[in-house]
């Protein structure tokens, strides 16, 4: 007789419903694994028949077929263990009854221990999206599973805990209240505060826009200027999580490996600050069963890029495609995987080779050849999608020694930057998008509306500045988080000559 058990695979972020089959002929003791397995699914057949025999059950004295079904979908990982394990036991007359709404995930040891796997939650809210009512996790992924509501979560230390549970033995069911957890993780603490950052205040507005709408910047200035300490500070200003967010964003850190069993939810922004050595491969993802890469890791946060420039021409040329669509396909040969990457660009940059062209202290060394090759590693294109460029000059000696003075503190201008947002995420609910750098050219025409004084100072900058479409609508945009800072309903001719004060060349 052929048992069955379910379980899923991940194929990126989503979540496919496989059933475990299992059937024992008369033969040769054995066990044969087929459906399109890779090695770790393979190497189930060792632990699943030490872990059966030490958990005190009989091993079937044949040659056993297990099936995972459908057979086209590649299976990777050690999640399979435990289905297969029960798919036997069931074979073997063991009283677990057959469930089309029960599933099961986990890894099992030599001794019948559940081990932790990666990438439960999406595992799990695939799941449910097909029907599945309960599903048994290991212990050390319940709270991460338990985050998917409307599903019955059972979290066991073993596979004899899970047979029991059927008998008298029944698990306790794991339950988080999502919402109050968010809530109560919401508050961060973070070392670096913009209090402890003077001067530059014209940079610190940018960056408070920046964090407002979600859009991308870059600053340029001399060594020591702050660009690096003020980039730092960014992650002090960032709104919380909304919780469509940070349910989207555990999904990525769960396949990845990177959740605490104690914290199985993302409950504040990602801060990624990346080495300029890093590999195409490493910022958008990739490998044989491709990975999220840096830009899939800072979704919905900043991805930081110091010393911009010193990137090679190749990594910062794949970020295009991934800023313009906020999201990233990674094509294989034998599939394709696509991952969210709506993350805000944060850069920093010398302006030229030397580091002090501009400078009011120190004179540039270098030639105009030098420095026309210097700025044209970012190309046009990259700088068309950064919606804020800005100068960031050395402070004064008086502002240097100045104790009297106090910066505003990062609290401040995170009050300010999560009511804007609020703002957005009001008015755009029924457009299914967050902040105003997500606007496409039919909302930006619907959403940033000029009055005919604006409209006028628009066809001026235009042709001064001779902006290409994109950036047209991305001075629109920041005019209208500008707007939205200022509790703002219209975007009014002061909020539109800020906006175009930033300027669009390096």
């Amino acid at each position: 007789m052929v048992t069955k058990a379910i379980t899923a695979t991940n194929v990126g972020i989503n979540a496919y419903k496989i059933e475990v089959e299992v059937d024992v002929a008369h033969s040769l003791p054995s066990i044969s694994i087929v459906g399109l397995p890779d090695s770790a699914v393979n190497e189930a057949k060792e632990r699943v028949h030490s872990a059966i025999k030490n958990s005190g059950f009989s091993f079937p004295q044949g040659k056993v077929i297990v099936n995972l079904a459908p057979a086209d979908i590649r299976k990777e990982g050690t999640n399979f263990d435990l289905p297969i394990a029960i798919g036997i036991l069931k074979e073997q007359g063991i009283e677990i009854p057959d469930s089309n709404d029960t599933a099961y995930i986990g890894e099992l040891s030599l001794d019948g221990s559940l081990r932790g796997v990666n990438g439960v939650l999406p595992l799990v809210s695939g799941l449910k999206d097909r029907g599945i009512k309960t599903v048994f996790v290991p212990v050390d992924n319940s709270k991460e599973a338990a985050l998917v509501q409307g599903i019955k979560i059972y979290g066991a230390k073993d596979l004899r805990t899970i047979v029991n549970h059927f008998s008298d033995e029944p698990i306790k069911e794991t339950v988080i209240d999502i919402n109050e957890y968010l809530k109560e993780h919401s508050v961060q603490e973070h070392l670096y505060d913009f209090k402890d950052v003077k001067g530059q205040q014209k940079a610190k507005r940018a960056l408070e826009i920046a964090a407002a709408g979600g859009h991308n910047i870059l600053m340029a200035g001399s060594p020591g200027s702050g660009k690096t300490m003020m980039a730092k500070c960014m992650a002090s200003i960032l709104p919380p999580l909304e919780l469509k967010e940070a349910l989207e964003l555990t999904k990525i850190y769960s396949i990845c490996g990177l959740l605490s069993k104690n914290e199985p939810l993302m409950t504040k922004r990602p801060y990624r600050a990346v080495h300029h050595t890093a590999s195409p491969n490493g910022i958008i993802g990739g490998g044989t069963n491709p990975k999220p890469g840096e830009i899939t890791l800072a979704h919905r946060g900043v991805l930081f890029l110091d010393e911009m420039i010193e990137f090679p021409r190749q990594v910062l040329e794949v970020l295009r495609q991934p800023l313009e669509d906020g999201e990233v396909i990674i094509s294989r040969s034998k599939l394709s995987v696509k991952y969210p990457s709506n993350f805000m660009l944060l850069g920093a940059m010398n302006p030229c080779p030397c580091g002090f062209l501009g400078d009011t202290e120190k004179q540039c060394t270098c030639t105009d050849v030098q420095i026309q090759r210097y700025k044209s590693r970012l190309s046009g294109p990259l700088l068309d999608r950064i919606d804020l460029i800005i100068n960031v000059p050395r402070l004064t000696t008086e502002e240097l020694i100045n104790t009297k003075i106090e910066a505003e503190p990062s609290v401040k201008i995170r009050e300010r930057v999560v009511r804007a947002r609020k703002l957005q995420a009001k008015r755009y609910e029924s457009e299914g998008i967050l902040t105003n750098s997500e606007l496409n050219a039919n909302m930006v025409k619907k959403y940033c509306k000029l009055d005919e004084k604006s409209q006028e100072i628009m066809k001026m900058a235009s042709k001064k500045y001779q902006l290409s479409g994109r950036r047209y609508h991305r001075v629109l945009k920041i005019a209208r988080t500008i707007a939205d800072l200022d509790d703002s309903a219209d975007i009014k001719t002061e909020h539109l000559t800020q906006a175009l004060q930033y300027r669009f060349n390096i």
